[in-house]
């Protein structure tokens, strides 16, 4: 039991020396890529609902 306790102090002391070395963005800089990702998102779900309603008529037209 010990041991494990030794082996998890130790992993967490590390985890915080890996966390000190990281550079966080800026504010600014998240709330960027947010927004950029946020509107790739809506115009590729438009896109792609755009596709399904195409192909969607498509084959109901061959369908009949």
């Amino acid at each position: 039991m010990r041991e494990w306790i030794e082996k998890a102090t130790r992993f967490f002391k590390e985890v915080r020396a890996e966390l000190a070395k990281v550079i966080w963005p800026p504010r600014k800089g998240v709330i960027g890529s947010t927004a950029v990702v946020i509107v790739s998102v809506f115009i590729v779900s438009f896109f792609l609902g755009l596709v399904d309603v195409i192909l969607q008529r498509i084959m109901s037209a061959i369908l009949r």
